[in-house]
Formats: structure tokens, C-alpha cells, sequence
């Protein structure tokens, strides 16, 4: 579910695309009328449906079909949020699969002879094609078509955990849009303080992890010893898809704070040996289950090793979101049995009252025992599945990472304590064993982890 930050960025992406829709229905401006009311009244449904069907049916040729498709795209971004939900609601609804006809075309490729199987089976999928996908790929056809389909998947995302009727419609334009956002076609591009001024304001709304405070701020992430990458796809130029934010260093950061320290010296990038990734963040909503992490981070790590051969290091600084609310949901029986639980339990509760990072002796107390437990929870909690529990874990072991480090009061900010008590992890990426490491956790659960972390695990006491 989008936040209201991430609702506001769509909104604001969705508005501005009406302009650039209005260029291209303007071009047939005798067809260029669809009145409809922002919250699409019962009196629009019928006035609405006429129009589908009238690009659906491809009357008067592509070419006005394509035109009736702008004014129809046109028509959906001048709707407030519940006109858009109804506007979605009748395609899912009124323009989905016709399950007679499959039943009907099913039982005839079953009993043809095999050598019409081929002809009977062509219309067989063609009875599964849904008739509204027609209409997303004539979107696809205007300025801005395929941004306006990752918008328009966001406003399904957010609106199917309350309608299961829009479950199969937000799938299949999941399934067209990872087979448009192919990795081939992605460019890598890096950001840094000469880029627009558009682009910098979309780095500081969509940034995800780490929000950034102000401008300086954000100049300061894009200084001389940091880089930030972004993929962009070629027919959404300026929107970037996914970013990486990038610290050079030396060894291995374990505070992110002071990654984020505007007084902080700078470090002297001939010296670096390390590139921490210290944020990735996905820019667009409606992208969402479509992955380019691995991507990013092997083409970044391509793309830095070019530019500073001496670097020897890539690894992250990553949050562990989850960690307290698993803690929380843990059984007596069960955190008995497990590194650190028995210390755990002997500190009397609340055991993260409110300002205890500001007392060195309750910090003492807890360190050792949320240090080993952050350690189980990484490493070996896979909830029924063989995949780790914690996503940003499971991200970045199914990319070929170790877990190198957990970090004490890495990230004392009141999200960092509130999600994870502080605590910090670093993910290493060792250029020689990535795909091996990778393999091992996709197809059997294994995890790899460093020497310092097994000896967390191992500890009971």
C-alpha cells in the first residue's frame, strides 16, 4: 500500500501527464469528447463503456482507435481516486476473459484430430487474452503511454487488498510490463549534482530508506566521495526505475549516520577501498514485484570498478526492517531455544522502553543478545519457505551476497530504532563467489555468512 508521500509523488506523475495526452487526442479534436464526472457517476458507466468498446472494436481504422484511446486516457487521469477505482472496476469486471467461450474452445482443441490441434489451440489463447489487454497496449501508443500504465498499475496495487475483482487485471499488466521492462533495455545512468532539477526532487521523493532532510543534504549524498546510479527505460526518460546510493570508504562502514553527516570529513577517494551501498530504493510503484536490484548492483559494481580499479570492497550498509516486530511476536519456548533468547528474556520488560539508546549501561545489557538474535533472525528464520524471513535479507542473499556484520546502534534515528533497535547489517558482495552463493540460496535456502556472524549464531550464551 502506497504511503502518502508515494501517493502524492503518483498523483503529481499523473497530472502530468494530462498535458502531453491532450497533444495527442487533440490531433482528432471532433473525437476528442468524453465528459464524464471525477467520480464517474452511475450515469457515466454506460457513456464510459460505449467508448471502450468503441476502441476495442477498431472502428474507423488504428488510427482512430488510437485516437479514441487518448481521449479514453485523457478522460482517466481527470478522475479523483474514486472515479479512477470505478473506471478500473468495469474493465476488470466488463472486459475480462468470457469464460464460456474458453470452456467452449477448451473442449474443442480436446477433441479435433492432432493436425488441426495447432489451429484449435491459436484460438484457445486467444479466448484467454482478456479483451481490455487490447486497450492497454493501444496506451502504450501515446506520449508517456507506458508511464501512464505503471501509474495506473499502482492505482491497482493500492486498490486490490480491498477488491479481489481487480486481482487478475493488476496481473496481467504486471505480466505486460515485465515483458517491456527487460533488463537488455535498461540504461544505467549516473546521477550526481549537475543533474536536472527534476530529477534531484525526484531522488529526494522517492528516496525510500534514508529520507533526505533538505537540499544540502542531498548535495552532500551526491558529493566527490559518493556516487548514485539509476536505471531508466528508454520510453520514460527522466523517471528513474530504481537508484543506488554509494559511499566510498575504507573498510567497512557500520553507522550509517555517519554516511549521512554533512560535518563529517570527507574521505579522500584515493584512499577508498570500499563502495558501501547504503540505499536502494524502487522510484515507481506500479514496477513493483519486477525486479532490477541484481541488475543495478552488478552493473554499478561494473561501472565503479571502471572508473576506481583500486576499489577492493562492494558491500551495503543495509537497514533490517521487522526485526523488533518479529522479537515481539516471538514465543517464550521459542526464544529460549535460540542465540541470545535466554538473555533476552532475563531483561525485565519493556526491555526497548522509551530512551534506552541514551543510557550506556541498558545499552550494555542489550547489545549482546539483540546482536545475536539480529544475527538468528538474518540467517535463520525462513518462516514454511527455505527463503529468509526479512525481504531486504532475502533481496540481497538471492543476489549472492554474505552476510558480513551486524553493527551496534548503526542507525539511531527513531526509524532505526523503532524497526530494528539500531542495528545495521552488512551485505558483502565477493566478486568471485556471487553466483555460487546465489545458486546455493535459490535452490536449497543456504545461507552464507561470515566467520564473526556464525560465531553469533553459535553462541547460547
Amino acid at each position: 500500500m502506497p504511503n502518502q508521500a508515494g501517493s502524492s509523488i503518483l498523483e503529481w506523475t499523473l497530472k502530468g501527464l494530462v498535458p502531453r495526452l491532450y497533444e495527442v487526442a487533440g490531433s482528432r479534436r471532433e473525437s476528442a469528447e468524453l465528459m464524464l464526472q471525477p467520480g464517474l457517476d452511475e450515469s457515466d458507466l454506460e457513456k464510459l463503456k460505449k467508448w471502450i468498446d468503441s476502441c476495442l472494436s477498431l472502428q474507423g481504422g488504428e488510427i482512430a482507435a488510437r485516437t479514441r484511446a487518448a481521449v479514453l486516457g485523457r478522460s482517466y487521469l481527470q478522475l479523483n481516486q474514486t472515479g479512477r477505482r470505478r473506471f478500473l472496476k468495469l474493465l476488470a469486471e466488463n472486459y475480462s476473459v468470457d469464460d464460456d467461450l474458453v470452456k467452449q474452445r477448451f473442449q474443442r482443441w480436446n477433441m479435433v484430430d492432432p493436425e488441426q490441434r495447432a489451429l484449435a489451440g491459436n484460438s484457445l489463447r486467444e479466448a484467454l487474452e482478456p479483451p481490455y489487454m487490447l486497450l492497454l497496449t493501444q496506451f502504450t501508443e501515446l506520449t508517456d503511454g507506458v508511464k501512464f500504465l505503471v501509474d495506473m498499475r499502482a492505482e491497482l496495487l493500492a486498490s486490490k487488498a480491498t477488491d479481489f475483482s481487480l486481482t487478475a487485471l493488476e496481473q496481467d499488466l504486471k505480466r505486460l510490463l515485465t515483458s517491456w521492462f527487460d533488463i537488455g533495455l535498461l540504461q544505467l545512468e549516473p546521477i550526481d549534482w549537475r543533474s536536472s532539477a527534476e530529477l534531484l526532487e525526484k531522488l529526494i521523493a522517492y528516496e525510500a530508506v534514508h529520507a533526505v532532510q533538505s537540499w544540502s543534504d542531498l548535495k552532500n549524498r551526491l558529493g566527490e566521495a559518493r556516487r548514485c546510479f539509476a536505471l531508466f527505460h528508454p520510453n520514460m526518460p527522466g523517471e528513474p526505475l530504481i537508484f543506488v546510493t554509494v559511499a566510498l570508504v575504507e573498510g567497512l562502514a557500520d553507522n550509517v549516520q555517519v554516511l549521512l553527516d554533512e560535518q563529517a570529513p570527507r574521505q579522500d577517494i584515493r584512499k577508498a577501498d570500499t563502495a558501501i551501498f547504503y540505499s536502494i530504493s524502487n522510484a515507481q510503484q506500479g514496477l513493483a514485484g519486477i525486479s532490477f536490484g541484481n541488475f543495478l548492483i552488478k552493473r554499478v559494481v561494473a561501472q565503479l570498478q571502471q572508473e576506481l580499479p583500486h576499489l577492493k570492497q562492494f558491500a551495503t550498509l543495509s537497514p533490517i526492517p521487522g526485526f523488533c516486530r518479529w522479537l515481539d511476536t516471538c514465543s517464550q519456548q521459542d526464544m529460549e531455544a535460540m542465540p541470545g533468547g535466554k538473555d533476552w528474556l532475563r531483561i525485565s520488560e519493556p526491555r526497548l522502553a522509551e530512551g534506552w539508546e541514551l543510557e550506556e549501561s541498558i545499552q550494555q545489557q542489550l547489545r549482546k543478545p539483540l546482536t545475536q538474535l539480529a544475527a538468528h533472525y538474518l540467517c535463520q528464520e525462513k518462516g514454511k519457505s527455505i527463503k529468509a524471513v526479512n525481504p531486504v535479507a532475502h533481496f540481497h542473499l538471492s543476489n549472492g551476497a554474505q552476510v558480513q556484520q551486524i553493527n551496534w546502534m548503526a542507525d539511531p534515528s527513531s526509524k532505526g530504532l523503532k524497526q530494528s533497535a539500531g542495528l545495521m547489517v552488512n551485505y558483502y558482495y565477493e566478486l568471485g563467489k556471487i553466483e555460487e552463493r546465489s545458486q546455493a540460496y535459490r535452490n536449497s535456502g543456504k545461507v552464507s555468512a561470515s566467520s564473526k556472524v556464525k560465531k553469533l549464531i553459535n553462541s547460547r550464551h
